[in-house]
């Protein structure tokens, strides 16, 4: 007992000589200066534009209509191979379509309406209702309905009234459901849940395709259909899927796109238009656009419906430049000037498929399909179901969006780590140059480290610095140290997932030990965010031209930690994060520089990247380490090995609790 009082005694003296030789602070004295930006979101924003801007593939200049079809053939085998279908098995995205029809098929006046629900992939379910014409003589053209971020899914009345007046006037229509709304509006099938399949090395853009083009494969499959006479419509996202099939699918031979799409520099300056994972789908606009996508489509028939008003997104006017005016010279190519038309929707101006918008699509596939002209819509509000009435019975033990990255994670294996030696030597080359490849990395340096505040009291001076990268974007920090501190004392580099608003408690530890911390926010993060904590436009966008955040952060630390090496932190330095973010963060840059860091220490990090499925961690929390192909070759012990001789330890490590492949915990 005497021996453990007189070690708590010394003990004791050495914290008080620690406190007579450098300036105590605590973590409550440090919130109020720790929480003051150094930048504002729109000032990040802004430079994530500029960035952006330079990553915009400009339309070729057309020449001859022979030369376009033979680069839209290249673009369709691009888009569709080497991003759709990235990291897909084979035979899903060849397999034929199943639709398996649910109850009987009901005779109305006019029409027959029969419920299926159709398999995107193995295990996984979706709803559709199909409309056939009571009579048929010969082959009919068919039209794929297919809905955007629709609360009632296939059952929204706009939905139904197109469907029904398309087999009235002898079309066969299918109107898709969509994953995440009507009966598939459950947990863990929101399309943000889709981040967690580019995880695990197979494009989310992949899995929306095989949804919706497994219903243009069933109603070209139909013997009463004309093979010829194919369209395509929809509202929103029904729009961005009737662009994205009808441009990379031959076989559409009319499609009406409804407010669903704007070019990507549309997208750039109005991120909180195409806020969703497919939208922005890894990679779609590296080297193409969506005006690409438009220009793809010509010479077949294709009508474009945007809207005054809109107050979703994609408003008439601030699209048309780039969606029909620039695309009107592909069409005339052909000699097909008047194949793309445009229609700026007034009645009512803003987000819809209403009666003067549906009018427009029946008169131009009407005329497209050499059909009697439609002039005034077929009263069917008497005909209109209810959602339990048009419900298609999805399986109980249907699997969901993160069960499906589930079961594809079940199916990674990776080489064993080498134990020791020259085996692991090499190995750690390679898994380097693999690392840099996954998350695009890309080395930054300091252009400026600006100084924009001061402080010099309670015993310590310090600096809040914006740091200019040479990629043209920026990160923030606040630099501490105490004043009787050495010159060449120890620097610590702070990482929270919370930002360095919350990171007073460790500022206050290591400053207290004598050293000099730099407290920092990456972009994406903390008062370097470009947008509010539940958004992730941006990010979305930057994957899509190519990057990853993930990259984009792993450059900024490790130029951070060179400008720090280079203005006083002579000796190695170290780094301590906290959450899951910045430890996936930390330890990358590690990797790739093993030399950087002497020591990593994390709080509430991640034993596995499985951690991202079991939980699950949703998208918007944690967007930068959904990064595609991360986990199908890496996980947090192989980064960590990489990143030898640098020490990692994680304090109140985060377990997950494990699942088995459909998403049941064990």
């Amino acid at each position: 007992m005497a021996g453990r009082i007189y070690g708590m005694a010394i003990a004791a003296v050495c914290v008080l000589i620690a406190g007579i030789g450098y300036g105590q602070t605590t973590a409550e004295s440090l919130k109020s200066l720790l929480a003051q930006p150094v930048q504002t979101t729109d000032v990040t924003a802004f430079q994530l534009q500029q960035y952006l801007s330079h990553r915009i593939t400009p339309l070729p200049a057309p020449t001859n209509a022979n030369d376009w079809t033979a680069r839209q053939q290249q673009l369709r085998k691009h888009i569709l191979d080497d991003i759709a279908f990235h990291g897909w098995p084979a035979d899903w995205v060849h397999s034929a379509p199943i639709f398996q029809q649910e109850g009987s098929t009901e005779t109305r006046d006019g029409y027959r309406v029969s419920r299926f629900r159709y398999e995107i992939v193995p295990g996984f379910y979706a709803p559709a209702v199909l409309y056939v014409p009571e009579k048929i003589e010969g082959h009919v053209p068919a039209i794929l309905n297919v809905i955007g971020h629709e609360p009632m899914g296939n059952a929204a009345e706009y939905e139904q009234k197109r469907s029904i007046n398309f087999a009235k006037r002898g079309i066969i229509a299918l109107s898709l459901g969509w994953v995440g709304f009507g009966e598939m509006r459950i947990k863990e099938d929101d399309h943000d849940d889709a981040a967690a399949l580019d995880l695990v090395g197979s494009n989310a853009l992949g899995f929306f395709y095989l949804g919706m083009r497994r219903g243009l494969d069933y109603l070209a499959s139909l013997p009463q259909v004309d093979p010829t006479r194919l369209g395509m419509t929809g509202l929103s996202g029904g729009g961005w899927q009737t662009i994205v099939l009808s441009a990379t699918d031959p076989r559409i031979a009319v499609s009406a796109e409804v407010a669903g799409f704007g070019s990507f520099a549309f997208n750039i300056a109005h991120a909180r238009d195409a806020d969703e994972i497919e939208e922005n789908a890894t990679d779609l606009n590296q080297g193409s656009d969506y005006t690409f996508l438009t220009a793809m489509r010509a010479p077949r028939p294709t009508l474009l419906i945007h809207n005054a008003e809109d107050d979703c997104c994609f408003r008439a006017a601030l699209v048309k430049p780039d969606n029909y005016d620039r695309i009107k010279p592909y069409f005339n190519l052909y000699g097909k000037a008047d194949a793309l038309a445009w229609y700026e929707s007034s009645d009512p101006g803003t987000h819809n498929y209403q009666l003067v918008n549906r009018l427009h699509a029946y008169s131009f596939f009407a005329e497209q399909f050499h059909l009697p002209a439609i002039t005034e819509e077929i009263p069917s509000s008497t005909e209109i179901r209810t959602p339990e009435e048009l419900t298609s019975g999805i399986p109980a033990n249907n699997l969901t969006i993160t069960g499906l990255a589930r079961k594809l994670a079940a199916n990674i294996t990776r080489p064993a780590i080498p134990s020791t030696g020259s085996d692991r030597a090499s190995w750690s080359i390679t898994q380097r140059q693999k690392l840099k490849d996954v998350i695009r990395f890309s080395p930054v340096a300091v252009e400026n480290a600006w100084r924009i505040t001061a402080t010099k009291h309670m015993a310590m001076r310090t600096i809040s610095y914006r740091f200019d990268l040479s990629n043209g974007l920026s990160a923030t920090g606040i630099w501490l140290k105490a004043n009787d501190a050495g010159d060449n004392s120890p620097a610590t580099i702070i990482l929270n997932d919370s930002g360095y608003e919350a990171s007073s408690e460790a500022v206050s530890r290591h400053v207290n030990h004598g050293e000099q911390v730099l407290s920092l926010d990456l972009i994406f993060n903390g008062f370097t965010r470009p947008q509010t904590p539940d958004s992730t436009d941006w990010e979305t966008l930057v994957s899509s031209a190519g990057d990853r955040p993930l990259g984009l952060e792993v450059s900024q630390l490790l130029g951070i930690a060179h400008w720090l090496r280079d203005n006083g932190a002579h000796n190695q330095i170290q780094i301590e994060t906290d959450g899951i973010r910045s430890s996936v963060i930390a330890e990358v840059a590690a990797a790739l520089e093993p030399n950087a860091f002497d020591v990593i220490t994390t709080h509430h990090g991640m034993k596995s990247l499985r951690y991202l499925l079991d939980t699950p961690v949703a998208f918007r929390n944690a967007p930068d380490l959904f990064c595609l192909d991360l986990y199908k070759y890496f996980d947090v012990d192989s980064i960590t090995t990489i990143a030898a001789p640098t020490k990692v330890t994680n304090i109140a490590e985060i377990e997950s609790q494990p699942k088995d492949a459909d998403g049941a915990t064990k």
